[in-house]
């Protein structure tokens, strides 16, 4: 996944940070340019720990928490070199109408990617993480103009990637790319390290980056891979030559 510009789109604030982070850090550590796009904060849905914390005196709010979870997001993406954005459409449910869909649609158009990077069509668990898949993927095409002349502008296809669900066997997530972290996963440990209201994922996607990297060690035989993002790519590769 060497690109020069990728664009990551998740449902939520923090979930590129998670699955993508390694993949940020890779292209702007390599002199490429990334972006990070949330559809929501996450607010309702991916916040628990922050709406633990009630004072009487001072009741947490959306608001408040939408506040928190930018914060949170925009110092994450820094640690990884990239610019964040969040279209704040709501979350638990996300809802994508045809406003909306045109909306990402402009957001990849105007930033033109090498890769996309989102959500997998299939989650039993989260009910705004297909949404996003199907809003995005549907927006690739259309910034894309699907590949041929259109009445408006558009961008040349981006490579379309699905980064790795939280439960991967149930979610159609079939890993055929797995990306080298190694040299980044510092990097990608303090972006996680600031997402104070998902905590309990920073130990999970630590060991999750040991598993892959032992599976990119043995499906390659590069010895010096100590961690790595499994990633399913959906477009096909077009090559001079196999």
């Amino acid at each position: 996944m060497s690109a020069e510009r990728v664009l990551v789109i998740g449902a939520h604030s923090a979930d590129f940070v998670w699955r993508a982070g390694g993949a940020v850090a890779v292209c702007t550590a390599g002199g490429g340019t990334a972006k990070v796009i949330a559809l929501s904060y996450g607010e309702r849905g991916e916040s628990g720990e922050l709406w633990k914390d009630q004072d009487p005196a001072h009741p947490q709010t959306i608001e408040r928490v939408k506040e928190i979870r930018h914060g949170e997001a925009e110092r994450a993406a820094a640690a990884l070199g990239a610019e964040f954005e969040c279209l704040d459409f709501g979350d638990y449910p996300l809802e994508i109408d045809k406003d909306r869909l045109i909306e990402v649609a402009d957001r990849i158009r105007q930033f033109a990617p090498d890769v996309l990077i989102t959500h997998t069509d299939t989650d039993p668990f989260n009910p705004d993480h297909p949404v996003a898949y199907h809003a995005v993927s549907r927006a690739r095409t259309l910034a894309a103009g699907a590949g041929v002349a259109s009445a408006f502008k558009t961008v040349r296809p981006p490579a379309l990637h699905l980064f790795e669900p939280h439960q991967p066997e149930l979610c159609n997530f079939i890993p055929n790319t797995f990306l080298d972290i190694t040299a980044v996963f510092d990097k990608k440990v303090a972006a996680m390290s600031e997402m104070k209201a998902q905590q309990y994922l920073v130990s999970y996607y630590t060991e999750r980056a040991g598993h892959r990297g032992n599976h990119a060690r043995r499906s390659s035989g590069r010895s010096e891979i100590k961690q790595a993002e499994a990633f399913q790519r959906v477009t096909p590769h077009v090559v001079d030559a196999l």
